[in-house]
């Protein structure tokens, strides 16, 4: 992929934190993400490349959420999977708490896990402890394990986890570990971002959460030199089913960074929408102007870059409010 995709990816996000955040607190969680996702399908549609959604909002009955199978882009070469995720935290957004983001990522196509809409056992490192964690270990040796890699006691070590009672045998581990976590309501591929910045103090993450959220970490941390491993969780023979059709045939399979990310070209786009302990929200800074703070990375190179824009509102395509 072109390297120029990836400010083409900074302005599809960015279009649609500036739509969600609109919404921000404002208690409507639908309207929220509705408006992002809308201004996604607008910027996508001046991109050049032939993308097919592979994870998505839904099935193609459920639009207008961008659907698993729609075509992005203007059709040109290249040909991508497309990762969307046109607001990570709709709740957030609609409450006005802190940490939401959009977030898209591409890679070329079949490069991208084509994730079912159920839940994923998740461990997520960084580049640190890379190859130190894994499934067959227990939870007080994978925090060991950490702990080792990046110069810490195991009390200085921090988990992120999602907020949710299904983890409270987990947070009753980590804890008699003498560990230390930093629960999280929700975005759990914010969480998984942390572990590969040092200064946000976070080393670890563990926990389910959403399969297609991640695909979209698995790309970020390909792209930092991170590490993510993911165990599906079908909860009904359904699930099963749903698995084989999107040609996932080994259920139990553990999907390490490469079976979630096939390769080295993906790009990642994360554009704040509330503001969060990674990324500013939205400013709108009156005179219909408004300024944005993005993360964009690209796994071919490492390169790791913050955008802040100021946009003009007045300006810019299709903004109508």
């Amino acid at each position: 992929m072109e390297r120029e995709l990836a400010m083409e990816i900074v302005r599809v996000t960015e279009f649609a934190a500036l739509k969600s955040a609109t919404w921000m607190g404002r208690g409507d969680k639908m309207a929220a993400d509705g408006a992002a996702t809308e201004a996604m399908r607008k910027m996508f549609d001046t991109v050049s490349m032939d993308g097919t959604v592979v994870i998505g909002e839904g099935e193609m009955d459920e639009a207008p959420m961008l659907y698993i199978g729609e075509r992005l882009g203007t059709g040109v070469h290249p040909a991508v999977d497309v990762a969307v995720d046109p607001i990570e935290g709709t709740d957030t957004v609609a409450a006005g708490q802190a940490n939401s983001m959009a977030v898209v990522a591409i890679a070329p196509s079949g490069c991208l896990l084509h994730a079912p809409d159920m839940y994923m056992d998740k461990i997520a490192v960084g580049r640190n402890a890379k190859g130190r964690v894994s499934f067959r270990k227990s939870v007080r040796e994978n925090l060991m394990a950490v702990a080792q890699a990046n110069g810490k006691d195991i009390k200085d070590v921090v988990a992120v986890i999602l907020d949710r009672d299904r983890h409270s045998k987990l947070i009753e581990e980590v804890r008699q570990a003498g560990a230390r976590i930093k629960l999280i309501p929700n975005g759990d591929v914010a969480g998984a971002l942390y572990t590969a910045f040092p200064d946000k103090g976070v080393d670890i993450l563990l926990g389910s959460g959403g399969a297609p959220e991640g695909v979209l970490a698995a790309c970020a941390l390909k792209c930092l030199g991170g590490e993510l491993l993911g165990r599906l969780l079908p909860e009904n023979e359904e699930q099963r089913r749903r698995c084989e059709e999107m040609g996932i045939t080994d259920v139990d399979h553990v999907l390490e960074l490469d079976d979630l990310v096939r390769g080295d070209d993906a790009i990642f786009s994360a554009t704040g929408i509330t503001d969060g302990e990674l990324l500013d929200g939205v400013r709108f800074l009156g005179n219909n102007r408004a300024r944005t703070q993005t993360l964009v990375m690209r796994a071919k190179t490492g390169t790791v870059r913050f955008v802040e824009a100021f946009h003009n509102l007045n300006l810019k395509m299709g903004w109508e409010n």
